[in-house]
């Protein structure tokens, strides 16, 4: 299977060189690499050109957008940057972190998923962080949720979610349309992704309502939205965090921001996270 792989990159000279080396080393390499340098202070673009001069299948895309690091609509305008420069000869399209070292089977045991199973829309391991001198499972990771950080996507269930939407919250709501539309996800817990900068490490403070906006973009409505932030800030270990997504959700509410999704897939949401809550609390 032919794997495009588009990584987003903000003053990460300090961590892409150990990603791109893990790449390189994959018993299945891919067939093309994209580093998108999103407006970058730091040495990011210097290391990636010496990548690519080493590996013709790895290029760099220079764009500017904000120094602020927000989840949401900043990475996914740099995936696209990327994934523009790309043709349409792919089975794969990934969209990766610059903070990640692979092991060096990911690729070849990612297709060997998505060939067993011609149903299977979306595809990843798991991540782990560095605590002292062990290697710990990252608070945000499960097994029925892929990371936004390490995103494989069948071809056709890419196109039939209509791509990544370009607002926080795109990392599930990828997930959710494409059970919608019938596929299904699988998590390898045994393949283990160290990530050296935990997710959230660098965001700005202005992205901290953003969270519960996208709760309500996703059709949620308040008690559901409001358990699900629980969930969140429990994870994260922060009251604070709970406050703050509530208030974005509220905000997002009174003044009726768009929807990500329509009434009928907002319906088939709201009824799978229903019955995922009932089904833990039948366990």
């Amino acid at each position: 299977m032919t794997i495009y792989i588009v990584i987003p990159a903000h003053n990460e000279a300090k961590f892409i060189e150990l990603t791109l080396k893990s790449l390189a080393q994959q018993t299945l390499r891919p067939k093309k690499v994209v580093v998108v340098n999103d407006n970058s202070t730091d040495h990011t673009e210097a290391v990636v050109n010496r990548f690519s001069k080493q590996h013709s299948w790895i290029s760099l895309v220079n764009t500017t957008s904000t120094n602020n690091h927000i989840p949401g609509a900043k990475v996914i305008n740099a995936f696209y940057k990327g994934f523009e420069t790309l043709d349409n000869n792919y089975d794969i399209i990934c969209k990766f972190d610059a903070d990640l070292i692979f092991p060096k089977n990911y690729l070849h045991t990612l297709t060997s998923h998505f060939t067993k199973n011609n149903r299977l829309g979306m595809c990843a391991g798991f991540c782990y962080i560095k605590k002292g001198s062990d290697w710990i499972i990252e608070n945000l990771t499960n097994k029925n949720h892929i990371r936004g950080a390490l995103k494989a996507y069948r071809k056709a269930c890419f196109i039939e979610i209509g791509q990544l939407k370009k607002t926080m919250g795109w990392d599930t709501a990828d997930e959710l349309l494409a059970q919608y539309y019938g596929w299904s996800l699988k998590t390898d817990e045994n393949l283990k992704v160290k990530h050296l900068k935990p997710t959230g490490t660098n965001y700005n403070t202005s992205s901290k309502y953003l969270q519960g906006q996208a709760l309500y973009k996703l059709r949620f409505r308040f008690w559901l939205a409001f358990l699900s932030a629980l969930k969140l800030a429990y994870k994260k270990k922060s009251v604070r965090l709970f406050r703050h997504y509530i208030i974005g959700y509220l905000h997002a509410f009174f003044t009726s921001e768009d929807f990500m999704i329509s009434k009928a897939q907002g319906a088939f949401v709201r009824k799978l996270r229903w019955q995922g809550i009932y089904n833990k609390l039948l366990k």
